[in-house]
């Protein structure tokens, strides 16, 4: 392709409402354009990478015997229904009705209309497993979108579901997708993690996200560099810090002080002289619309994750402050387990053999000091807390660390849910009927390009991987009116495209310095520049990543960089 022909809208200055590294650089690069907030259009460049992307998430997909459908992105609000999801999704999905008044939803994933399909179609056993995938566009209604191409209204998703016998079937089906999603991220020539994680809305048990560590992520993940554990921050587990001072010895009773605008443990902690994990935190949650308190160590935080998984609660939030007010009698910040009859009480480990703490006396202004859990208020205990930098892993005691990451992929053992609750049944061997076990895998396919801008880019742009690049190399001429340099250029533009390398040839009539600047905000992994050396029958090669530069005679530029992109697809894959 010539440059001169393209609509390669680059910018030279950076657009006020970027947010991130990969959000800048891709509106700088002319490979997006916002048309509203979450909404983007993908312009040339993008498109040429996304469909790279996509061409490899096809192969590794085919690769594992999975059998590729396009289903509708416009769903009737019935199949949801079916599952029970209608509700639970909330604001977060889009709603419409169509003219005959049928409520419709644009679809955010597949589970119900692939479950659909298998229990019109599937009716013995021996059609088992079965794993089908499509790539295709989602919609969600997030709040706040942001980031790029990271949090986006509308995006581009693969997702598969498989279908097995039982148990051990899914482990196979769910391990061919670990497998594939590794294969897929290595090619895309990402430096990623896998981590355990939570299913949330998807349902099931087990279950990973693929994240990769960048300080544009807007998700923690807790790591070991002793033994490798790895979870997503929301189910982590972990043996906390140590509390900062001893507890008070000695067997005394709750005793009521004031605390005349003392509301947050910050502010205890200052009032009182004692550290924050010498207080306990008073978290006033609504679950499936009922009351519950948890109370945990002053300095920690509540996994609202871990909580959900513990009562098995189907709507986690925290309570609004009129309804805290209605159960307790007080305001946050003056909250406390001592004397309540009318909720559950949920005690973190933490506070495991703690005694003469300080917490709220549900009064406002007021706290209690000398509470011992256990013995003041009866205390069901169970891991409910985030784990923090620095606690020890549970695996080999060393400390943990938490980063930011991106998600990139998540696959789920969905189990039973979506079978049972939409009657998806199989005849067994011996005539009876069978549930299918499902899992559920879905990839971001933005959220790829955007993390390996994440990953190599800096202050003059892009340096994306070979594999997923828009183009591999990129032919520059220095001068438009040299002709020998023009000729030289097209003769090396040609014969890259004779060993199928993906060139672009930079005719543009501009200086050279906005053709290299262009050239390393675009992210072309290497260019050919033919220049003066040409008199000496030389061009120079210059590696994206990196900046290294080579001489070497022009007539072998081309199988350089042909050598060059066979060692990068050989490494990222």
């Amino acid at each position: 392709m010539r440059w001169s022909q393209l609509f390669i809208p680059t910018l030279r200055e950076d657009p006020a409402e970027a947010e991130v590294a990969s959000h800048r650089l891709l509106l700088r690069a002319g490979y997006i354009r916002q048309l509203s907030a979450g909404i983007y259009s993908y312009l040339y460049l993008a498109q040429r990478s996304l469909n790279k992307i996509v061409a490899i998430v096809r192969q590794e997909m085919d690769a594992i015997g999975a059998q590729e459908m396009l289903l509708p992105a416009l769903h009737p609000a019935e199949v949801w229904r079916e599952s029970g999801r209608w509700e639970i999704m909330g604001h977060d999905m889009f709603r419409l009705k169509d003219r005959a008044g049928h409520d419709l939803c644009l679809g955010m994933t597949a589970e119900e209309v692939m479950t659909v399909i298998a229990r019109g179609e599937l009716r013995s056993y021996k059609q088992l497993p079965q794993i089908w995938y499509q790539i295709q566009t989602k919609f969600r209604d997030e709040p706040r979108p942001r980031s790029g191409l990271m949090r986006m209204r509308q995006f581009i998703m693969k997702d598969s579901y498989s279908f097995d016998l039982d148990a051990a079937g899914l482990d196979v089906s769910y391990q061919k997708h670990y497998a594939a999603y590794s294969r897929i991220f290595t090619r895309c020539g990402l430096e990623f993690l896998a981590v355990e994680a939570h299913s949330g809305a998807m349902g099931g048990s087990q279950s990973h996200e693929f994240m990769v560590r960048s300080p544009a992520g807007e998700d923690w993940v807790v790591e070991c560099p002793q033994c490798g554990y790895a979870a997503n921050l929301e189910k982590a587990v972990s043996n906390p810090v140590p509390p900062a001072a001893a507890d008070r010895e000695g067997d005394f009773q709750p005793e009521e002080f004031p605390t005349p605008g003392q509301k947050t443990i910050a502010d205890l902690a200052r009032f009182t002289g004692l550290p924050e994990s010498s207080q306990m935190k008073s978290r006033v949650m609504a679950v499936d619309g009922k009351p519950l308190l948890v109370m945990l160590r002053g300095d920690h935080e509540l996994s609202e994750t871990k909580l959900q998984m513990a009562v098995g609660a189907r709507e986690v939030r925290p309570a609004h402050p009129e309804e805290i007010r209605e159960w307790f009698g007080a305001d946050a910040g003056s909250l406390g387990a001592v004397g309540v009859t009318n909720m559950p009480i949920l005690t973190d480990n933490a506070l495991r053999g703690r005694k003469n703490l300080i917490t709220g006396a549900n009064k406002n202004d007021f706290h209690l000091k000398n509470v011992t859990p256990g013995e003041d208020f009866k205390a069901d205990y169970r891991d409910l807390r985030q784990a923090a930098e620095g606690d020890a892993c549970l695996q080999c005691g060393q400390p943990i660390r938490l980063n930011k990451t991106i998600e990139i992929g998540h696959i789920f053992k969905l189990g039973y849910r979506y079978s049972d609750s939409m009657g998806l049944r199989v005849l067994t061997a011996d005539g009876q009927e069978l549930a299918p076990i499902m899992g559920s895998y879905g990839i971001g396919v933005e959220r790829i390009l955007s993390s390996a801008v994440e990953l190599y880019g800096d202050a003059e742009g892009m340096a994306l991987p070979v594999a997923i690049a828009p183009f591999q190399v990129v032919i520059t001429p220095v001068n438009n009116s040299d002709a020998a340099q023009m000729e030289a250029a097209g003769e090396i533009y040609a014969a890259c495209g004779a060993m199928g390398l993906d060139a672009l040839l930079d005719d543009r009539d501009e200086r050279p310095g906005v053709k290299f600047k262009d050239a390393d905000l675009i992210g072309i992994p290497y260019r050919v520049t033919v220049g003066r050396k040409l008199v000496q029958g030389r061009v120079e090669l210059v590696e994206r990543r990196g900046r290294r530069t080579t001489e070497i005679e022009a007539g072998a530029a081309a199988r350089w960089v042909g050598d060059a992109v066979r060692q990068a697809l050989k490494t990222e894959g």
